[in-house]
């Protein structure tokens, strides 16, 4: 039987202190094997996205453990998590969160050359030109429309060809049609990489193109049920 590259067994977080606390994820346990895609719905506010935080190390929790890759995150100092992230996984948010000031071909060579890598530009320029970029390199984010901000952020996640591949909402600030050359992206690259992709999203039909769904309601996590309803 094949080992899973991402395990959580028991996993709490409560966010904020005293009255103001807020139990977000309540002893998740959950593996998701090496290649797999999975989708995680739920409704807004439910802690969809900070499990995606605690599976890339970016939230401690409370307790309980957290096997990513053969690591155990929880157990690691910040440095370690932080270095141990920037070799096995690769992020892309709703927001794209790109260097303003930075062309394309610098904001996806930044993480390469942090740590350390030579040929930085070199995997930039290649992980450009995959995602139909080749032409737009020396381009601004603020000269790139919202479609291809979405394609760096992708280039920059894949340029340190990761393990694992997390997308959080990576269509919610898109229009239908350019949403689904993003999505129709994103599964390309993981099929054709044969990474393990956890995508949060609120479409269940971009969900079900997943290899297997989870939910997350009132931070439980449970195994989806394609013939359910809706999340929100």
């Amino acid at each position: 039987m094949t080992e899973p590259l991402i395990s959580l067994s028991g996993v709490d977080l409560r966010l904020g202190s005293g009255a103001n606390a807020v139990h977000v994820l309540r002893e998740v346990s959950l593996s998701i094997a090496p290649g797999e895609s999975v989708g995680v719905v739920g409704p807004s506010g439910s802690g969809k996205t900070t499990l995606l935080m605690v599976l890339s190390g970016l939230e401690r929790a409370d307790r309980g453990e957290i096997n990513i890759a053969g690591a155990r995150l929880d157990t690691m100092s910040e440095d370690a998590i932080a270095a141990f992230r920037g070799r096995n996984i690769g992020i892309v948010f709703q927001s794209f969160h790109l260097i303003p000031n930075m062309t394309a071909l610098e904001n996806v060579a930044v993480p390469l050359e942090l740590a350390g890598d030579r040929a930085a530009f070199e995997k930039a320029e290649a992980e450009l030109a995959s995602v139909g970029l080749k032409e737009r390199m020396s381009h601004y984010p603020g000269q790139l429309s919202g479609g291809e901000q979405q394609r760096v952020a992708i280039a920059r996640a894949l340029a340190p060809d990761p393990k694992i591949l997390i997308a959080d909402e990576p269509t919610g600030n898109l229009d239908g049609t350019t949403g689904q050359h993003i999505s129709d992206l994103l599964f390309a690259k993981q099929r054709e990489r044969g990474m393990t992709f956890v995508l949060v999203t609120h479409d269940l039909g971009l969900a079900r193109e997943c290899d297997r769904r989870l939910a997350v309601d009132s931070g439980h996590v449970r195994e989806h049920d394609p013939l359910g309803e809706a999340a929100e």
